[in-house]
């Protein structure tokens, strides 16, 4: 064996062992007996505790310092995998692994808190378990730092490197007006769509067999993955023949698990098409959480918004549900669809104000690391954020604090990843429109170009390329909001009949 290829071998043992890792937590939230929580936990944290030891110990400490004193004898491929293993090792060597498993046992016993605590509707019971997470991250960021402006700027680096609360500040200034902008517009001079069909009762195997019918379509392979059923809906990757999605279905509103779905089904086609020589290195998945939810926004938002998909797929809807939409035409059913309102559940809100639930985030995520705040206030700062932003006012914990699963796992600097992949996702359509008519193919029966240009720009890479390269590579310019704003102008105010 060969130094470099020493090396592979390693790094896919650690790949192995997020594997059962990840098949672990898949397990803990589709279907692993209430008590097993305790003992999952042990186990997670045992695992990932394994694989963090390996990323950090002194075999990985010399394989880093001979690679970096003896470079020639690294192929070019060998110091792509070097260059973001070492990445990962700066990261994370400064953490002790007892710290580490501690952590991981916490998120992982927090999972099954925060289901208890939205059964209950009550905030409190999962405060305890929150405070020791936040606890936690603030102890390791002195030890993940390295030149970051702020603390917050060092957990979204984690998510989105190079992405900084300085840029973030500005770019959500900029989409926050223009939604508001266009919202005005919509209130006095739009003309409200009909959507009485949208909370039609669909039993949960007609909307199955449906969403089966269209993620197929859109290219998601299920010989690579399967759907199942979760509170939160979430894509588990554990290699790329194996990217598991899953949903929630609502019996009286299928655009739920429609939506939701078709938004996994995006995470799941990125990773499903990965290059095959990325296998069992740390370039394996998606390079950025920001460039995952392009895909999945690409999905749901940029697909899911067309008229012409509609206009294909609605047909099938009909003649799955019998009479169910008996009188309702293509027209009425795709407006219906697009209404825009105010909400308090981020993943049911229409596409227009999905922005303003992820900045009411980010901005909270900020003061709780950059300020210094109680805890105990945050439902409150929660919910005044939605009446200023949204107009609309949590009546319970559900419906605010406790609705999203990340604070559970820990993940925060994530949430500015869903309006980031946003934008992304409609600058990537503004880009492929250069090359191909996507309304056309989104009116055929053929959507496999869509899929095949998102693999060949996108997809393929895995994490071997910045998103920052990866967006300028295939559009041509750094990240730029103004293509998300004017394709929600557009679609919107062809919706509600407003002529500029």
């Amino acid at each position: 064996m060969t130094k470099e290829q020493e090396f592979l071998a390693y790094l896919k043992e650690i790949a192995l062992l997020n594997e059962a890792v990840g098949l672990s937590e898949w397990d803990s939230q589709t279907g692993m007996p209430e008590l097993g929580a305790n003992y999952r936990a042990e186990m997670s944290s045992y695992l990932s505790g394994m694989a963090f030891d390996k990323s950090t110990n002194e075999t990985m400490a010399g394989f880093m310092t001979y690679f970096e004193n003896h470079p020639e004898e690294l192929s070019d491929f060998g110091k792509q995998v070097y260059e973001k293993a070492k990445e990962e090792y700066d990261l994370n060597n400064k953490i002790p692994v007892d710290r580490f498993q501690e952590y991981m046992k916490l998120t992982s016993n927090a999972h099954s808190i925060w289901v208890k605590a939205r059964e209950a509707k009550d905030y409190q019971l999962f405060k305890e378990t929150l405070e020791s997470i936040i606890k936690m991250n603030k102890e390791f960021i002195p030890l993940w730092k390295k030149n970051e402006a702020t603390n917050y700027d060092v957990l979204l680096n984690q998510y989105e490197p190079g992405m900084t609360t300085e840029i973030l500040d500005k770019v959500f200034d900029q989409v926050k007006e223009g939604i508001m902008s266009i919202r005005k517009e919509i209130a006095e001079k739009g003309q409200e769509p009909r959507t009485d069909f949208i909370h039609a009762a669909i039993p949960t195997s007609v909307q199955k067999k449906f969403v089966t019918t269209v993620i197929k379509k859109l290219g998601y392979d299920f010989s690579k993955g399967r759907l199942d059923d979760t509170v939160h809906p979430f894509m588990l990757n554990l290699n790329r023949h194996d990217a598991r999605i899953t949903t929630r279905w609502v019996e009286n509103d299928f655009t739920v698990a429609t939506f939701g779905t078709i938004h996994e089904a995006g995470h799941g086609m990125y990773e499903q098409n990965v290059d095959v020589k990325y296998d069992y290195t740390p370039l394996a998945g998606g390079t950025s959480m920001g460039i995952h939810e392009s895909q999945s926004l690409f999905n749901e938002i940029i697909v899911g918004g067309s008229q012409a998909f509609w206009n294909k797929q609605f047909p099938l809807l009909k003649s799955l549900t019998g009479d169910t939409f008996e009188g309702i035409d293509n027209q009425t059913f795709y407006n219906g669809l697009k209404e825009t309102k105010s909400s308090l559940i981020r993943i049911e809100a229409d596409s227009l104000t999905y922005p303003l639930h992820i900045i009411i985030r980010y901005e909270i995520e900020k003061m709780i690391f950059n300020q210094e705040i109680e805890l105990e206030d945050l439902p409150t700062i929660w919910n005044d954020k939605y009446e200023e932003y949204l107009g609309i006012r949590p009546e319970n914990d559900l419906e605010g604090i406790l609705q999203d699963v990340h604070w559970a796992g820990g993940s925060f600097g994530y949430f500015p990843s869903y309006a980031l992949g946003y934008m992304y996702a409609a600058q990537l359509h503004h880009a492929m429109n250069q090359e191909i008519n996507v309304e056309e193919i989104l009116g055929s029966d053929d959507y496999s170009p869509i899929r095949e240009w998102l693999t060949k720009n996108i997809h393929q890479y895995g994490s071997s390329r910045k998103p920052n390269q990866l967006i300028m590579d295939a559009t041509g310019e750094a990240l730029n909001p103004v293509y998300l704003l004017d394709y929600m102008k557009k679609l919107y105010f062809n919706v509600y009949g407003i002529n500029e």
